[in-house]
């Protein structure tokens, strides 16, 4: 699976648990981590963990390595690591504070609208 392919299964895991507010951000030519970021928002505790464990179920589905899950049990901030994509699901109040959108914010956007359904 290449790192788009990644993204798509990424974003369709989280928006079938109802995320929030899902960015994709091209993050390969600034930054050595990974190819993608993906940001969103839960809204509730039980919520960023349902998002999060949707993203990690599919991922061993697809025979994905986990690297590392990263804040579960806090649900403020969760980080999964996908090697070329790193997810992040966020509590609203979290993402607003932590704003990585604009940390990264000279990474381009990916259109990611026809894997969300509205």
């Amino acid at each position: 699976m290449d790192s788009k392919q990644l993204l798509e299964m990424v974003v369709k895991a989280a928006d079938g648990r109802r995320a929030e507010d899902i960015i994709a951000l091209k993050v390969d030519e600034i930054s050595p981590m990974a190819d993608y970021f993906v940001i969103m928002t839960g809204g509730s505790d039980r919520q960023v963990q349902a998002i999060t464990n949707a993203i990690v179920e599919k991922a061993h589905e697809e025979n994905v390595k986990i690297g590392s899950v990263e804040g579960k049990n806090h649900a403020q901030w969760v980080l999964v690591d996908l090697g070329d994509v790193v997810v992040h699901v966020f509590r609203e109040e979290t993402r607003q504070f932590y704003n990585l959108e604009k940390l990264w914010a000279d990474a381009p956007l990916v259109n990611i609208s026809d894997w969300i359904n509205d």
